[in-house]
């Protein structure tokens, strides 16, 4: 079965697949070394929710003990268009070479999209994972499905996402004053260590380091390109 599909059909069939894996659980070393960020971005100004062909630049950063120690780039164009819970159509393949042209890879992956909140429990954060046999959260400004009140105001509290009964990630409060963020369990993760984490490579911003970094220089790449074709 291809890890990256390149039909809805084919995908769903294969999030269905992810869905029911078990996988060991992570557990979070006493100290996380290094951590790694991934995002995609697009062009500023396009119509409608993003078409297949659309430019795209994307980026991961790595954090070793605090410090930004590994950058790599790609670019390219989206493989699909944007349907919610088929994300991996459109960014999978490229994020997948952006993160393996790091210098090393990382110990947990921290990725712009959801996992277990998802309709079939496999959105892209857990899917990249598996695909890079790595540990994975997803970390985003809203939920895909899942539904649950904020968390109190009060830096790095949590409250549970939901879908029906079951827990897929928590919402969690970076800043005080600053809406919280979701948080979402990835490949061999669950929501308890994915917002320890998010929590531990927070730095003065709302976003963890790892993806600020990268989703910066996603941007500053896109910047630098639109200044070429100026």
């Amino acid at each position: 079965m291809p890890m990256w599909p390149t039909t809805p059909d084919e995908l769903i069939s294969l999030q269905h697949w992810l869905s029911i894996l078990t996988p060991e659980p992570w557990e979070t070393p006493e100290t996380l070394h290094a951590i790694a960020g991934c995002f995609v971005c697009y062009p500023k100004r396009h119509e409608g929710p993003g078409a297949a062909g659309d430019p795209c630049w994307a980026a991961a950063a790595m954090i070793r003990d605090g410090r930004l120690t590994a950058l790599n780039l790609a670019g390219g164009e989206a493989a699909a268009s944007y349907q919610p819970g088929l994300l991996a159509l459109r960014e999978g393949p490229l994020l997948e070479e952006v993160v393996r042209g790091l210098p090393e890879l990382p110990e947990l992956l921290l990725v712009n999209a959801t996992g277990r909140d998802h309709p079939r429990r496999a959105g892209l954060a857990l899917h990249l994972g598996y695909q890079l046999s790595l540990p994975s959260v997803g970390v985003t400004r809203n939920p895909l499905i899942a539904k649950g009140e904020w968390p109190p105001e009060v830096a790095g509290a949590s409250a549970p996402l939901r879908i029906g009964g079951e827990i897929v990630g928590c919402w969690l409060l970076m800043k005080p004053g600053k809406p919280p963020l979701a948080v979402h369990s990835g490949w061999r993760t669950n929501p308890d260590t994915a917002a320890k984490v998010v929590m531990a490579s927070s730095g003065r911003w709302r976003t963890p380091e790892p993806l600020r970094l990268a989703r910066q220089a996603a941007r500053d790449a896109r910047a630098k390109d639109r200044k070429k074709g100026s």
